[in-house]
């Protein structure tokens, strides 16, 4: 008999990745949610989605042997409060919300790596002025204490940027704000963190260099690592613009985030999850910083472990519910390296047209183990797009694999000049997005 799981915001692409687990056959997958429903900024309070949720886990009681999330908030604070209603295994909800409370996590972050912290400092958007709440000088990043994929996060230069951001921060903050409350509300708060709740935000100085993944498990108090990703941006350093795997950084980097990693996760009391910890390290210094830590794998990860490794990082997801010890050091895709790339507009415009179905085949066909996913529609206006960052729109992902790097880039750069689409301001792709060279 199968065993069966649900699987949080699961879409098609997604069922192809979970099958890509070993052992497939053994496990039946049922969505727990759309994506729309519960990735894209959902309008739902948390109570409700929880509601929703539990209904359709009931029916699966005393059958259902976990619960997979890869998905950013709110999946990652449902997620064990689901789990712990069922006795199935997943970190706990304080030591998930010292990770998704931004200012709460940064607390916890400068306890187990003091020097790993920029300097940061809560700052409620709706005081009479919160100008005055600011620790520190220009030029800083100022973010929700809780989001996702760069959501009304904007660096600051100034004070007239500083009130512009503002003002479009109280307009949206309290859609993902009151979710994070809902979960506040059902755990000790340290007298630390204060007033400080998913309405808030949090400034902190700027961080530079590279940056970095890992992406592991903690099962029982055994702390893995079982892939370390890149994470690039464009060569203005204002988007990302692929995650590529394995890891370029040289060997006594990755080993010291990976350390550094662990002494997190204990810090927090993490365990029986998976995780992701987002690092920067600027070589010319030899400095680490620690960015944040997320309580799931990355489906946006799923494709590269798949070609570099001939199976998903929901592998991984699998092992932390059925309690075995993950390892993929043994297991050899097609591919050396492979990346998951993100095409991008950087100004508003009108897509006026988009490839067509055959067209997208017959580059994917053209391509070994290429895929491509159109993020738009013609006729859509870009600024309509959902969960984009402050800097650009994502109009395309395209995941390819080869055998080295240089290949991999040059692929990617002649595969976008073949992509057919066109704007109502008559531009193309803005050429600094493809100017990311390695390290």
């Amino acid at each position: 008999m199968a065993r069966q799981f649900f699987v949080f915001g699961l879409a098609p692409l997604h069922r192809e990745y979970l099958n890509a687990v070993r052992g497939a056959e053994q496990f039946q997958w049922h969505e727990l949610f759309t994506d729309d429903e519960i990735v894209w900024f959902p309008e739902r309070p948390m109570a409700d989605l929880l509601d929703d949720a539990e209904r359709k886990v009931r029916r699966y009681n005393g059958q259902l042997a976990g619960i997979i999330n890869h998905w950013d908030f709110p999946s990652s604070t449902l997620h064990p409060i689901i789990c712990q209603q069922h006795g199935l295994r997943s970190a706990t909800l304080p030591a998930v919300m010292k990770c998704e409370h931004k200012y709460w996590s940064r607390l916890e972050q400068r306890a187990a790596l003091p020097g790993w912290v920029p300097e940061f400092c809560p700052v409620d958007p709706f005081a009479k002025d919160p100008l005055q709440q600011l620790q520190f000088g220009f030029p800083f990043w100022l973010k929700p204490i809780v989001g996702h994929s760069s959501q009304l996060g904007f660096r600051v230069d100034d004070e007239a940027g500083f009130r512009r951001a503002i003002e479009i921060i109280r307009g949206e903050i309290r859609q993902l704000g009151e979710l994070l409350n809902y979960a506040l509300a059902r755990v000790g708060i340290p007298p630390e963190v204060g007033p400080v709740d998913g309405n808030w935000c949090l400034a902190e100085k700027l961080l530079s260099g590279k940056q970095c993944g890992i992406e592991g498990t903690m099962i029982n108090g055994c702390y893995r690592v079982h892939g370390i990703v890149d994470t690039v941006k464009d060569s203005r350093n204002q988007s990302f613009t692929r995650y590529e795997y394995p890891s370029a950084w040289p060997d006594y980097a990755q080993e010291k985030i990976c350390a550094a990693g662990e002494r997190l996760l204990r810090q927090i009391g993490f365990d029986n999850s998976a995780f992701g910890i987002e690092f920067f390290w600027e070589p010319a210094t030899d400095t680490f910083r620690v960015l944040e830590i997320n309580t799931r794998i990355s489906q946006s990860h799923s494709d590269q472990f798949v070609k570099v490794h001939g199976v998903s990082n929901h592998e991984a997801a699998l092992d932390v519910a059925l309690d075995r010890t993950t390892d993929f050091s043994d297991l050899q895709g097609p591919f050396k390296c492979a990346a998951k790339f993100m095409l991008r507009r950087y100004a508003d415009t009108l897509v006026t047209r988009v490839p067509t179905e055959p067209e997208l085949r017959a580059l994917e066909a053209s391509i070994p183990g290429c895929r491509i996913h159109l993020v738009v529609d013609e006729g859509q206006q870009l600024s309509d797009l959902a969960s984009q960052d402050s800097y650009s729109y994502e109009v395309a992902d395209i995941c390819l694999g080869a055998q080295e790097q240089e290949e991999l880039l040059e692929t990617y750069r002649n595969l976008a000049g073949q992509l057919k689409f066109e704007f109502a301001d008559g531009r193309g792709f803005e050429p600094f997005q493809f100017e990311s060279v390695r390290y």
